[in-house]
């Protein structure tokens, strides 16, 4: 499911024009990266949370070159879906 779609079917479930859902949908989009980009995380009830992990340096191996490089300690974007929203992706999938 694209963006595009997402739009359709709350435009078509609330009734509202597509171009303002878009518009609220792309709010909602922006306000959750720079909650993130500023390190707070987002908690939805009954959804899930948008939190930032922090990774720690590590030594890796470029194995083509045969060189051990230093992949420097970093943060990424993740996500943790609710018990309840985890549960229904359970049951659905033998549907």
């Amino acid at each position: 499911m694209t963006k595009a779609d997402i739009v359709n079917e709350v435009a078509k479930a609330t009734g509202l024009e597509k171009i303002n859902v878009q518009n609220v949908i792309e709010s909602f989009m922006d306000s959750v990266k720079d909650s993130l980009a500023k390190d707070n995380s987002v908690y939805l009830r009954g959804f899930g949370s948008f939190i930032v992990k922090k990774r720690a340096q590590k030594t890796a191996r470029n194995i083509s070159k045969g060189k051990t490089i230093i992949i420097p300690a970093h943060c990424i974007p993740a996500f943790k879906p609710s018990k309840v929203f985890m549960n229904k992706v359970k049951n659905n999938v033998n549907k």
